[in-house]
């Protein structure tokens, strides 16, 4: 029978988190009605990202576009926020000018930029939520052990700076390295495949 950790790790496998989120945007930006190749007012830009935004969303919920029409608004405040972690801190003037002479790769490299973030977001919180429930539900003696158990069985895979001695920076802040796992096994499925 698998432990409450292993049940847990299965659960936020890549195959189960990561890759169904990344389908799911890919389908979203590949699928994004009337996008024009150049965006040249800036109202039409504000309103092409929040309406982009709400496509993206409603393609990872698996609810369809009409039922998440909300606020452009809204949306497009959302959308500042990605444009900044993308472009710096002009990220909105920045991306403008790239969708409005269609030069880095135009509005379609905005998109893709956006979307990517909001994938990442979208995983975060569903592994966060995964963690964190799963953490909150241990015993204390249940959380020591499970310290144990991840260390013991893939340790060898982490930094040596994290696991030097007892490996307390693990066991101390174990539900952030959990957080990270599928992280973990995609980057090592990755050099598998080189």
């Amino acid at each position: 029978m698998a432990s409450k950790l292993e049940a847990l790790l299965a659960k936020i496998r890549p195959d189960r988190t990561i890759d169904p989120i990344g389908r799911d945007v890919d389908d979203a930006v590949n699928s994004f009605p009337d996008c024009p190749a150049q965006v040249t007012e800036w109202p039409e830009f504000e309103a092409l990202l929040g309406r982009f935004l709400g496509h993206v969303e409603a393609h990872i919920l698996h609810i369809p576009d009409a039922a998440f029409v909300g606020d452009v608004g809204f949306s497009w405040s959302r959308c500042i926020n990605f444009l900044n972690r993308a472009f710096g801190s002009s990220g909105p003037k920045a991306a403008f000018e790239m969708a409005r002479t269609g030069n880095e790769g135009g509005i379609y490299a905005v998109l893709r930029k956006v979307a990517s973030l909001i994938a990442a977001e979208y995983v975060n919180n569903m592994i966060g939520a995964c963690v964190w429930s799963y953490w909150n539900s241990l015993s204390v003696d249940e959380k020591l052990a499970a310290g144990e158990e991840y260390v013991a069985k893939y340790g060898h895979l982490l930094p040596g700076e994290l696991v030097e001695g007892s490996a307390a920076r693990i066991r101390a802040d174990l539900p952030k390295v959990l957080q990270q796992h599928p992280r973990l096994v995609r980057g090592l499925d990755r050099v598998g495949r080189r």
